[in-house]
């Protein structure tokens, strides 16, 4: 099993930035591929960003590409996602989560049904 922990969301300005963390315990996440997705009110939870198990590869959403950065630090369990020039659409709450699997990556790490395990999510607001 694996735990995950979200944190760092808030309500910022549009133009801010904000920095979210995950942090897993129980098993460790070193060698998972992990992802990123949100949910704003209304709408379905929709992929935000994900990273290799290495910390090599990467991919992200349109919505997100150039404003959003996906980082892990292996060696403290922790998954990060920096997030810059926040606009209103990006208002929703931010879920990180992983995968059962071990050491495997590929495009299908942009789909919700490939991971096991999701934290309960924490909550990004921007206003105009």
């Amino acid at each position: 099993q694996v735990q995950l922990v979200e944190s760092g969301g808030g309500l910022v300005q549009a133009g801010d930035s904000l920095r979210l963390s995950c942090a897993a315990s129980g098993r460790t996440i070193s060698r998972r591929s992990l992802g990123w997705f949100r949910q704003a009110p209304g709408k379905e939870r929709e992929f935000v960003a994900s990273i290799s198990w290495s910390g090599g590869d990467t991919y992200y959403a349109d919505s997100v590409k150039g404003r959003f950065t996906i980082s892990r630090d292996n060696a403290k369990n922790t998954l990060y996602l920096q997030m810059n020039n926040l606009n209103p659409e990006d208002t929703a709450v931010y879920y990180c989560a992983a995968p059962r699997a071990y050491g495997i990556w590929g495009s299908w790490y942009q789909q919700r049904a490939t991971y096991d395990y999701w934290g309960q999510g924490t909550q990004v607001t921007v206003s105009s």
